[in-house]
C-alpha cells in the first residue's frame, strides 16, 4: 500500500509540465557529471537559468518534487544541490516495467 502511495505522489508531481522539466534537467546535469567523473554539483542557481523560471516558481516547483521524494536536496554554504532520488525512482521504473510485462502477456 505504501509503494501506491508514493506512485501517486510521483505521478501527480510530474503531471505539472515545469516540474516534469525541472526533474528531467536534474536527471541530465547529474548524469552528465557522473559520465564526466565529477562530483554531482547541480545547484539551484544553475536550474534557473537553465529552464525559463522565476526563482520563487522555481523553488515551488523543486519543493513539490522535494514532497513527493523524486528529488533531495543539501545546502552547500549558500547554495543548494538538487539530486535525484535514486530509490523513487527505482519504484517508477519497477512499475512500469511490470505493467509492460503484464501488457505483454495479455497480446500474447
Amino acid at each position: 500500500m505504501k509503494e501506491s502511495k508514493l506512485l501517486v505522489k510521483i505521478f501527480k508531481a510530474l503531471s505539472n509540465p515545469h516540474r516534469l522539466e525541472l526533474y528531467l534537467n536534474i536527471k541530465e546535469q547529474q548524469k552528465m557529471d557522473i559520465e564526466a567523473g565529477k562530483e554531482h554539483t547541480c545547484f539551484l542557481s544553475t536550474l534557473c537559468s537553465n529552464i525559463n523560471l522565476g526563482a520563487p516558481t522555481l523553488s515551488h516547483h523543486l519543493k513539490e518534487l522535494v514532497n513527493a521524494e523524486l528529488v533531495t536536496t543539501q545546502k552547500q554554504g549558500k547554495f543548494l544541490i538538487c539530486s535525484i532520488n535514486e530509490e523513487t525512482e527505482k519504484v517508477a521504473r519497477d512499475f512500469f516495467e511490470g505493467f509492460n510485462q503484464t501488457k505483454k502477456k495479455r497480446e500474447k
